[in-house]
C-alpha cells in the first residue's frame, strides 16, 4: 500500500513517456487488487508481502487513498491533468500550483 514506488513510476512516466512505467503501475494495481481487497469490498494492508497466500492486517491506511491511488490515477490520466510544469506535489501528495508570476511580481517590488 505504500505510495513511494507508484509515485516514482508516475514521475518517470510523465518525464519519459515510456509505457513500461504504466505497465508496471498496472501490474502493481492488479496485485494490490488481488491481495488487499477484503471480502466486504474494502482495502487492507498485508502483514508480510513475502508470504503467499497473504494475510491481511484489517487496516486501511489513509495514504492508500490519499497518495497511492492518486498516483495510480494520475499515471493513467491525460498528461495535461496536473501537468508537472504547473503543479508540484508535497510529501503527502497534495497538489500545489506553481505560481511563477506571483514570485516574479514580488521580486520586482523589492
Amino acid at each position: 500500500q505504500r505510495p513511494e514506488t507508484v509515485e516514482s513510476l508516475f514521475y518517470l512516466f510523465r518525464r519519459t513517456g515510456d509505457e513500461t512505467y504504466r505497465t508496471w503501475a498496472w501490474e502493481i494495481f492488479e496485485s494490490m487488487e488481488k491481495h488487499y481487497v477484503t471480502a466486504s469490498g474494502g482495502w487492507q494492508g498485508v502483514r508480510d508481502v513475502r508470504q503467499v497466500p497473504t494475510q491481511g492486517d484489517d487496516k486501511q491506511q489513509s495514504f492508500l487513498l490519499a497518495e497511492t491511488m492518486k498516483y495510480l490515477y494520475l499515471i493513467f490520466s491525460d498528461g495535461d491533468e496536473m501537468h508537472l510544469d504547473r503543479w508540484v506535489f508535497n510529501t503527502e501528495a497534495h497538489p500545489v500550483r506553481i505560481t511563477h508570476g506571483d514570485v516574479e511580481a514580488r521580486h520586482r517590488r523589492r
